[in-house]
């Protein structure tokens, strides 16, 4: 098992900057990848990063690419996604999520731990 925690949510003004992490602990040996998704009211949750833990390469969503940067921190078994030039449409409920399957991917069922969410506001 690997638990994850989320955490760096809040209230920003459009344009401003936010960073959240996540923090894994159990069997973080088993980890191929790590991933970041969101989740609106009413809405699916949507994808939005990854990077492979094994080579550090990185994903993003089309709509965060250019604003949003993830990385990861091996040593302390925790990955980070910094926002920039944040929107209205950005709010929402932020997941880190972790998979141990040998692939990275966007899509949820791929991942089988989940942190408990950190809301992200926008206001415009």
């Amino acid at each position: 098992q690997v638990q994850l925690v989320e955490s760096g949510g809040g209230l920003v003004q459009a344009g401003g900057s936010l960073r959240l992490s996540c923090a894994a602990s159990g069997r973080t040996s088993s980890m191929t990848a790590m991933a970041w998704f969101h989740q609106a009211p009413g809405k699916d949750r949507l994808f939005v990063a990854a990077v492979s833990w094994r080579d550090g390469n990185t994903y993003y969503a089309d709509s965060v690419k250019g604003r949003f940067t993830m990385s990861r921190d091996n040593a302390k078994n925790t990955v980070y996604l910094q926002m920039n030039s944040l929107k209205p449409e950005d709010t929402a409920v932020y997941y880190c999520a972790a998979g141990d399957r040998g692939i990275v991917t966007t899509f949820t069922v791929e991942y089988d731990y989940w942190g408990q969410g950190t809301q992200v506001t926008v206001s415009s």
